[in-house]
């Protein structure tokens, strides 16, 4: 009897299984088509739920035939509710479009959302209505990402790679192979000065990811953009007040891997002096050793506390809607470091092949304090009329300790067989960096809104202060050599050095706009431009203590325990501030600009000229003999451009722009100042001329659903007057060699990108690779057999190159997965930067190269209800090194105990900077 019942059930659920079936479908902005991720789909007969992926779609399975009411949810849409009918099979997918939950009912009107590029499909609607080729990464793709700084964001965009700093966080952005000069960033649209104390262009990773509602990379310029920006523009668009209350916080904590096995080096910084004793006393004040603070001496070495990362953002409308306000607070407390080595050469022009004399073992320990605070504030006076006024303020306080060991090879080649010469040296540094920015911005409609007046007033500010920068040397007699033994000796001078620079700019933008009315078409005519005032002011002074005179040493463990206990006087009392490099600048720039813009069904044309006049010029406080203590240079471009976008349906459509933009010197680089850098010595050149650039681009665009796109691009840019950096002889004193900017006649770039982005249920995929050509020609030293005499002589001889940062191949693929039912949400990115000059050296086949870089990066987000997440970020998961080389080797480099020659190359420097680990809550909370 108990078979007959198993058969008989068996039979029963497989004749129910003969009988079940399945159903899919998409749930869609009912305005914008896009996807709707995260929609609750609801069956009323069966009980069954879902939500929707990443796509849109959603799936039940094991249904029975028959009718069906489906109710779906969302909380920025108004609940739809549709009967349907379940085949027993062949069932059609079904499309659900959704409406916005906002009415106006006097206008019997229904409006659905726009986000602005906080989300994917949002991103991809911008990037198709954009009149310039761009790429937009939105503030949901960067809040799951692993990246937690913008200048880690931009990395993911097509075509772009970043330069790093000393703890291997991205710094810098490389546009299209195009050196970080030749880019500009925004912020909102509008310029912000750079508080690096020597270029202009911006540190991306004082800013905090999560202050952004979207980051914006432009790929070409229309005539109402400013024009210095051959690479490329970073614009970053902050978070804006929402249409009704907004509450979102979150607090993580991390650890480096490096300090799981290592202490933390740092010193006091609390009492360190802002400012030098020449500031403090007066320029003729005799300063003693007692005049500087040791707390840059006094070194700890101890585990660092766990990283902090927190951010607060809340915004809200009032006043019926006319008053809205958003705040948001972010800071940042990480511990990283890094481990580097460097080889040393004895390359010259008459030996390219490089022989290793040093090695320098150097060991890096930074604590970052990031701060970003941003507010906005805005009023809608009525539908015509529009007041907003923002600011921001960013912060980066970096705090490094620098140990290193110089081995100096003597002849030896094997650091094991015989004496080597030891030098310890130690460095601390405190490293402050911030940006104010104010803008005033009013937006006015007119004459039935076909006339619009804009305006802005830009008050901005980036300040960089290194205040006693402090280098310590000991030397020592190889015999087992180990730091801080007693064999070590202060026999040199303890350099205490002081560097500030600021950037004050006052801006005035305006623009005017009339839609001309046309029966079919449509054409905008617009006009406006910008003065901007940028001063700047930089500082230099540096003291040095020796030891004292009656003294021949201080040895290690005998006259002193630590660096605080050093005997010291002042061998300059009054300090070395009479240098080039304490001056003022000023640079003045005024623009306008003529633009049509005309739109039909199939095709989109922007066109125009833009004018900018430059007036820049430097004034050396203490020109102590140079020959020119001031300068200035005037000067005016006319740029013109043209952009148009033809429609080949409603999803896909080609791209193409050409246009002129220019990039001026920096301060610091036209100013003749003189300074030692850390192995070689830099100057500025007063002759120095801006570049120019012609730049094509066409782009076939793709659109196929909301949140997929592919897209595929080609570029050229023909730049007159590149600005290189390269070693240089000094025109004046002849003998000397400087490490100097210079203009090398016509640089070309040209290159190939591919962009894709598809989302199938649960799981995506983005994935891009840009190929990038350059050439530019140089002069190098050399020497050629003299035929009289046999001797070499010294010659120089041109030698073709790629661009300076240019990497031939750049790609990222990311993996996503979202699985909305159960809140789970992650990804696995890589990003791969090919081999690229690092620096121009000024002989013949020397230059220094960057090896191939892969970094590999994940993150995962668990939601719950209520607007409770849990999330996790990894950075550098396999420890990738940054190696750099210089190409050709000596057999003499072959008895060198390390493995530093492989494929004919040489390595120069190798570092190493380990894997970083967060994890963290967010509560989010929409009204």
């Amino acid at each position: 009897m108990k078979n007959v019942l198993t058969v008989l059930l068996a039979s029963s659920i497989s004749i129910s299984a003969a009988y079940a079936t399945k159903i899919k479908g998409k749930v869609l902005d009912g305005q914008t088509g896009e996807a709707i991720v995260g929609a609750t789909v609801f069956l009323e007969q069966s009980g069954l739920s879902t939500r929707t992926q990443l796509d849109g779609s959603f799936e039940f399975k094991g249904l029975s035939a028959g009718r069906d009411k489906v109710h779906i949810r969302h909380m920025a849409y108004a609940e739809l509710v549709q009967e349907i009918e379940v085949k027993k099979e062949n069932t059609p997918h079904f499309t659900f479009q959704l409406t916005s939950s906002e009415q106006t009912l006097m206008e019997v009107t229904i409006k659905g959302q726009r986000n602005g590029g906080d989300d994917d499909p949002s991103a991809r609607r911008l990037e198709k209505n954009a009149s310039q080729i761009m790429n937009v990464v939105s503030a949901r793709a960067i809040e799951i990402s692993p990246d937690i700084t913008v200048a880690n964001v931009v990395q993911r965009v097509s075509g772009v790679s970043i330069e790093r700093n000393s703890n291997g966080e991205g710094q810098y952005a490389i546009l299209r192979g195009m050196d970080k000069r030749y880019n500009t960033t925004l912020v909102n649209g509008v310029k912000v000065p750079s508080p690096d104390n020597k270029y202009r262009y911006v540190p991306l990773d004082l800013f905090p990811s999560d202050m952004l509602e979207r980051l914006e990379v432009y790929k070409s310029l229309t005539p109402n953009m400013e024009a210095d920006a051959i690479g490329g523009v970073v614009n970053m668009v902050m978070k804006s007040a929402p249409r009704k209350l907004f509450f979102q916080a979150n607090l993580a904590t991390g650890y480096s891997q490096r300090y799981f096995n290592r202490d933390f080096g740092s010193f006091s910084s609390g009492a360190v002096s802002s400012k030098s004793p020449y500031e403090l006393h007066g320029k003729n004040y005799n300063a003693t050793a007692a005049d500087f603070d040791k707390g840059t001496l006094d070194y700890t070495y101890k585990k660092p506390t766990p990283d902090l990362v927190g951010n607060l953002t809340v915004g809200n409308r009032y006043l019926n809607d006319k008053l809205g306000v958003i705040l948001g607070l972010s800071y940042q407390n990480l511990y990283r470091g890094s481990h580097s080595i460097f080889y040393k050469s004895s390359v010259n022009n008459t030996n390219p092949n490089a022989i290793i004399t040093e090695k320098n073992d150097r060991q890096y320990d930074e604590q970052q304090q990031r701060l970003g605070v941003h507010n906005k504030i805005d009023y809608r006076f009525n539908a015509n009329h529009r007041l907003s006024f923002y600011q921001m303020y960013v912060n980066l306080n970096n705090l490094q300790l620098r140990d290193a060991v110089n081995t100096i090879y003597n002849g030896q080649y094997d650091p094991s067989i015989g004496k080597s010469e030891l030098t310890y040296v130690t460095r601390t540094r405190k490293t402050e960096q911030q940006i104010y920015n104010g803008n005033l911005q009013g937006d006015h409609h007119f004459l039935d809104n076909r006339l619009n007046f804009r305006w802005s007033g830009v008050l901005s500010s980036a300040r960089n202060e290194v205040p006693q920068n402090t280098t310590i040397s000991l030397d020592g007699i190889e015999e087992n050599f180990q730091r801080r033994r007693t064999s070590l000796v202060n026999r040199s001078p303890v350099t205490y050095r002081w560097e500030r620079n600021t950037d004050d700019d006052r801006a005035g933008y305006w623009d005017l706009a009339y839609k001309v009315p046309l029966a079919a078409n449509k054409l905008e005519l617009s006009t406006g431009g910008l003065y901007r005032d940028k001063q700047r002011s930089s500082f230099y002074n540096n003291y040095n203590l020796s030891p004292i005179a009656s003294e021949a040493k201080h040895q290690y463990g005998v006259d002193f325990q630590d660096y605080t206990g050093l005997n010291l006087t002042v061998s300059n009392p009054t300090g070395a501030v009479r240098n080039p490099l304490t001056y003022d600048a000023s640079e003045k720039t005024t623009a306008a600009y003529g633009m049509f813009n005309y739109e039909n069904d199939k095709i989109q044309m922007i066109g125009g000229i833009r004018m900018e006049h430059t007036n820049q010029g430097y004034k050396l406080l203490f020109p102590d003999g140079e020959e020119r203590p001031e300068g200035s240079r005037t000067y005016t471009e006319w740029l013109p451009s043209l952009t148009m976008k033809y429609h080949l349906d409603s999803k896909q459509q080609l791209h193409g722009a050409y246009y002129r933009a220019l990039n001026r010197p920096g301060f610091y680089e036209v100013v003749p100042s003189r300074v030692l850098n850390e192995e070689f010595w830099e100057r500025g050149n007063a002759d120095l001329k801006h570049a120019l650039a012609d730049n094509f681009d066409l782009r076939y665009e793709l659109f196929p659903e909301p949140s997929s796109q592919f897209l595929a691009g080609l570029f050229y840019k023909r730049i007159k007057n590149p600005i290189e950096y390269t070693f240089q002889p000094d025109e004046i004193r002849g003998q000397d060699v400087y490490y100097m900017p210079g203009n090398f006649g016509t640089a070309n770039n040209f290159g190939v990108e591919l962009d894709y982005i598809k989302y199938i249920q649960k799981f995506g995929v983005k994935a891009n690779y840009t190929y990038t050509h350059s050439r530019i020609t140089t002069p190098k030293k050399s020497r050629v057999i003299n035929e009289v005499t046999q001797d070499l002589d010294p010659i120089l001889v041109d030698q073709t190159r790629p661009l300076h940062g240019q990497a031939a191949h750049i790609a990222n693929l990311s993996l996503l997965y979202k699985d909305a039912n159960r809140g789970w949400e992650g990804q696995l990115a890589g990003s791969y930067t090919g081999s690229r000059i690092n620096s121009v050296s000024e002989f013949l086949n020397a230059d220094l190269w960057q090896k191939g870089f892969i970094q590999l990066d994940a993150s995962i987000e668990k939601k719950f209800k209520a607007g409770w997440a849990v999330f996790a970020k990894a950075n550098n998961l396999l420890n990738t090194p940054m190696e750099l080389y210089v190409k050709g080797t000596n057999p003499e480099n072959d008895k060198i105990a390390e493995k530093i020659v492989e494929g004919g190359n040489t390595l120069i420097r190798k570092d190493l900077y380990g894997q970083n680990y967060i994890l963290g809550l967010r509560y989010s909370f929409k009204k």
